[in-house]
């Protein structure tokens, strides 16, 4: 396929670099089938651990020199690759949909969030601000600076193969880290792609080896950088169990961590919304990427009063779902991942089922021409109740529960009523009701929205939520600040020499 020749992808590829350099591992081999189709897309060869050492010292030795670039010229090389990122957007958008199975718009979309926190990044690169603080001692100045970190070790997961490492990277390279990139082997070919147009911005500036680095391979890859004192920021992306193992292991070296994991988030409907608006935003939120997002929409809240008319125009709409290849833009739902989230979709239905769960639209695998790859499944509808453990459940796939409630207090209180907290949202036209949401006692996740959908984040927004979600903040706002260290100075211009607090140490 053309838009892989014009990203570099061979039929075999190294999965480690430290930019220019790609090495050949004695890693083993991991082959990336397209779920579109089940066709062999291309290998790569995974990361060996004397290589890994090899890429950490590249690293620290960038590093070095790294930091000392000016911020604003480090943000012109971040301008620099999202030009690079404009001039490869079809092309990399068509291997996200191809390598990952998500829509061809999405796939656009998703470099076109890249491109647009390169363009973040490039102003943050001006505004990189510390305070300054008045002293209780008299001729004495206070302030605090930020410095880079280091080496962040950043660990993506399949369904975001390239946007949420950009989050990551393009924030860390204007504060002066250096990265490594370990990024799923469900998706390893984006990460290649990914490196070769970084490669050609960073060789015309002559940016040091080691600035961006990759390293492919399983978990046992991650564990490496998550155990590795010398990666004193770990970020990492993907399911609560993966991310309760990553926090254990960097918080047993006191490192720290950024953790985007699971979400259920929900949609209140209230008696008082804009039904046909509301529909839109629930549809989407429920089948965008095969609902394989971290902000899937996976319940809905319905009003008793309005829960007949909207599941009738929920039910009817699911009707008009086409599903089938990604990359044709008629298509609204691609494929799962793979064989084994198709595995998790049939048994959650099933469990939902067990549980007193009555469908409304019926799943199922599809089969036939143009589903061979057995990844295709049927987005679903089940009324459900919010205690069932498989609602209290991730599922990441087109499942979605739908329940009544009665009042805006009971609505809050079912909503926040699983363990997970990244996404939610209200449908209101009532202005009391969408203030109780983001009020104290409203919402308790990371991101709560009046009137959108759970799903389609913007750059400048933190991005990122509370409990079982990890509590980590990624993108915009000030999440810049986690990837530096805050450091208090103190300045004495006088021929004196107080002590704070008013102690006496006279010798």
């Amino acid at each position: 396929m053309e838009f892989l020749k014009a990203l570099g992808i061979q039929q075999h590829n190294s999965g480690t670099s430290t930019g220019s350099q790609w090495y050949e591992t004695k890693g083993e081999t991991i082959a990336s089938y397209s779920p579109v189709d089940g066709q062999l897309i291309g290998t790569i060869q995974s990361t060996d651990k004397a290589h890994y050492e090899k890429v950490v010292e590249t690293a620290a030795k960038a590093f070095a020199e790294w930091r000392l670039w000016p911020a604003p010229r480090r943000g012109e090389i971040v301008r620099q690759i999202g030009e690079a990122l404009r001039a490869k957007k079809q092309e990399l958008g068509q291997l996200v949909s191809y390598e990952m199975g998500k829509s061809l718009q999405e796939g656009l979309g998703e470099v076109q969030e890249m491109i647009d926190i390169c363009d973040f990044a490039v102003g943050l690169s001006r505004q990189l601000h510390g305070l300054t603080m008045h002293s209780e001692r008299p001729g004495h100045r206070m302030y605090e600076q930020w410095h880079p970190l280091g080496i962040v070790g950043i660990i993506s997961a399949f369904n975001f193969p390239v946007a949420v490492w950009s989050w990551n990277t393009m924030l860390a390279w204007v504060c002066g880290d250096v990265c490594i990139w370990k990024p799923s082997e469900k998706t390893p070919l984006c990460s290649v792609a990914c490196q070769n147009i970084i490669n050609e911005v960073f060789a015309s500036n002559n940016v040091p080896e080691g600035v961006s680095c990759v390293i492919n391979g399983g978990r046992e890859t991650g564990e490496w950088l998550s155990t590795d004192t010398r990666v004193p920021l770990i970020s990492a992306t993907g399911s609560t169990r993966m991310g309760k193992a990553v926090g254990a292991a960097v918080g047993a070296r006191l490192g720290r961590t950024i953790l985007e994991l699971g979400g259920n988030n929900a949609i209140i409907i209230s008696k008082d919304a804009d039904l046909d608006m509301s529909l839109i935003g629930c549809v989407f939120g429920a089948v965008g990427t095969a609902g394989q997002r971290c902000t899937t929409t996976r319940r809905l809240i319905i009003h008793e009063s309005v829960y007949e008319a909207f599941t009738t125009k929920l039910v009817n709409a699911y009707k008009q779902l086409r599903i089938g290849n990604p990359l044709d833009q008629n298509n609204h739902v691609g494929p799962l991942i793979d064989k084994d989230a198709v595995r998790m979709y049939l048994e959650s239905i099933e469990k939902c089922k067990a549980e007193g769960g009555r469908f409304l639209v019926e799943g199922g695998v599809l089969e036939g021409p143009g589903y061979e790859s057995g990844c295709y499944v049927k987005p679903c509808i089940a009324e459900a109740q919010n205690h069932y453990s498989i609602v209290q459940h991730e599922t990441f796939a087109p499942i979605l529960y739908v329940m009544k409630y009665s009042t805006i207090e009971e609505a809050i209180a079912l909503q926040n009523g699983v363990p997970q907290g990244l996404s939610s949202a209200i449908m209101t036209l009532n202005l009391r009701e969408a203030e109780a949401f983001l009020s104290h006692a409203g919402s308790d996740c990371g991101i709560a929205n009046v009137n959108i959908g759970t799903s389609g984040a913007e750059i400048g927004g933190a991005f990122g939520g509370e409990k079982e979600t990890g509590g980590g903040r990624e993108s915009g706002s000030d999440a810049w600040k986690a990837y530096m260290r805050r450091q208090t100075n103190t300045i004495n211009y006088t021929t004196k020499l107080p002590l704070a607090q008013g102690i006496k140490f006279d010798l």
